[in-house]
């Protein structure tokens, strides 16, 4: 019976998607990946298990909520006494202050604070993130090419939508290629453009409800993003390339077929 094929790098693609993997480490793996059919594989699976988990369960705490367990956790720490320099008097004005209330109380609406509302994500930094990795030898095109008809059907199989491919040569704004990345633990397409010497990644991916809306820039790190949505996919450009192009380059898209 033959063995199933397998790769000594397999068990680095779940740290990547882990973010526990630094710039240089990701883009040896991206580089491998792009000729390991193991790995891809592993990599698809991986975040199609992540898709799988129910985000639904971790709702937001209501605000009135908010406001009374904030109210009992001052009330808890709340000094029973006037103000004393000394650290015993301090510690004991606390303890019964806590005690009042309940101290595994007091404890325990601290700790739903911190577990239920947690930042939001910044998904500029995201993207920033994998455009300054890719751009690490290597890693840059997983298909190399200035067609679009080549570059769309390279994505077939490997992510489970279907990204739009656009020329945009015309524009000056030539397609170099595209490659499978990973944004907020999903796979993603990252299409390569180019202005003049500045290279450009158009990240993209479903939308989940998103409208419709005219782009949206921001900058982190030195690098601009302009976030837009069109057609149910969301879609985020990023480049070192001057905020206006980098804009220019968001309506060219909006606008060709």
């Amino acid at each position: 019976m033959t063995s199933a094929p397998e790769c000594d790098k397999v068990l680095l693609v779940q740290a990547e998607l882990d973010g526990e993997l630094d710039a240089a480490a990701a883009a040896a793996l991206g580089a491998h990946r792009a000729q390991c059919p193991i790995c891809q594989a592993a990599a698809v699976e991986l975040a199609r298990a992540r898709a799988l988990i129910d985000e639904g369960l971790y709702q937001p705490m209501p605000d009135d909520v908010r406001a009374r367990v904030m109210a009992q956790i001052a009330a808890a720490q709340a000094p029973r006494r006037a103000a004393d320099s000394s650290l015993f008097s301090w510690w004991h004005r606390w303890w019964s202050s806590a005690a009042g209330f309940g101290l595994g109380a007091a404890c325990a609406a601290a700790l739903v604070v911190l577990m239920i509302a947690p930042q939001a994500p910044d998904f500029a930094e995201q993207i920033v993130a994998g455009h300054i990795r890719a751009l690490q030898p290597g890693h840059l095109e997983d298909v190399p090419s200035s067609d679009q008809h080549t570059v769309k059907p390279w994505f077939d199989g490997r992510i489970d939508f279907a990204p739009p491919v656009k020329d945009l040569a015309a524009l000056r704004f030539p397609l170099r290629g595209g490659r499978l990345d990973y944004v907020a633990g999903r796979p993603v397409a990252a299409l390569v453009y180019q202005r003049d010497k500045h290279l450009i990644d158009l990240f993209v991916w479903p939308a989940a409800g998103g409208t419709a809306g005219p782009p949206l820039t921001t900058e982190r790190q030195g690098y601009n993003v302009v976030h837009w949505v069109q057609d149910g996919m969301n879609l985020w450009a990023v480049s070192d390339l001057e905020a206006g192009q980098l804009r220019e380059f968001a309506e060219d898209w909006r606008r060709s077929p």
